[in-house]
């Protein structure tokens, strides 16, 4: 079973061949496509997103790039909607995806740190894991974690140091790994996810973006997500079915909320 754990689905651009594009990606055999939110505007369509295809599941909350256009009210207006989705036909299975970017210039770190810790606090209350964004700021991210006591989650696009990933393990997170590990020159990384326990890993595309390398410049998409299984599989000295039995476990144990039966 293939699962991918954080895919934009909802991006405008997939708006002319959505259909196309989760049809492409079942008949690949992708199972379930994870949809995080970016902001509280785009909560109604990763909603409509989730209703219209079976296969997906929907996480809410504000990524740390929308933080600068979010307020207070963004807050209140996200744990209400994780409040009310929790007791619909398809409730969140995580909050995300949320973090922090101390890569882009300009970056507001007091902010971006007031908008994670609130939301990490809103996850709790929720009983809800989170789907992090951490780019330049693990150990912020780390430290935030360690004083939240949220149930756990999945560090998205992992780029970190091997301690640093064994300090997520510890806090019950597995580590997201796509398109980034299809490169030859991502030493770092392709070290991490040959190396790490299989019992870590989950597999992600990010689509439309981290494309990998065997696509170019072309957008990204869930259906792609067989092949960087296949590398990873590769990288690991393992069969493609161990592989995709393990990560699919995994999956499940941090994202428990998928193991609901879906309408």
């Amino acid at each position: 079973m293939l699962i991918d754990t954080h895919c934009h689905l909802d991006a405008a651009e997939f708006a002319e061949d959505r259909d196309t594009v989760v049809a492409a990606a079942t008949a690949a055999g992708v199972s379930c496509i994870v949809v995080p939110a970016i902001e509280a505007a785009n909560f109604a369509a990763v909603r409509a997103c989730c209703a219209r295809y079976a296969a997906c599941a929907p996480a809410y909350g504000i990524h740390p790039l929308y933080v600068r256009q979010a307020g207070e009210q963004d807050l209140v207006a996200l744990g209400e909607w994780l409040a009310r989705e929790a007791a619909g036909p398809h409730p969140p299975v995580a909050v995300g995806e949320i973090g922090l970017d101390y890569f882009v210039a300009g970056f507001d770190a007091p902010r971006q740190e007031h908008f994670f810790v609130g939301q990490l606090k809103l996850a709790r209350s929720a009983d809800l894991p989170v789907l992090l964004h951490v780019r330049r700021a693990v150990d912020q991210v780390l430290k935030g974690l360690r004083q939240s006591g949220v149930r756990g989650g999945i560090a998205h696009a992992f780029n970190g140091s091997r301690q640093q990933a064994e300090e997520f393990i510890k806090l019950g997170f597995k580590l997201g790994f796509g398109g980034a590990l299809t490169f030859s020159g991502s030493t770092r990384i392709r070290q991490l996810a040959a190396s790490l326990p299989l019992d870590a890993i989950v597999l992600e595309t990010d689509a439309p973006d981290m494309q990998p390398f065997f696509i170019g410049r072309h957008r990204n998409s869930p259906e792609y997500l067989p092949r960087i299984a296949a590398q990873l599989a590769e990288l690991r000295g393992i069969a493609l079915e161990a592989l995709l039995r393990a990560t699919s476990a995994n999956v499940r144990a941090v994202l428990p909320g998928l193991a609901v039966p879906r309408v």
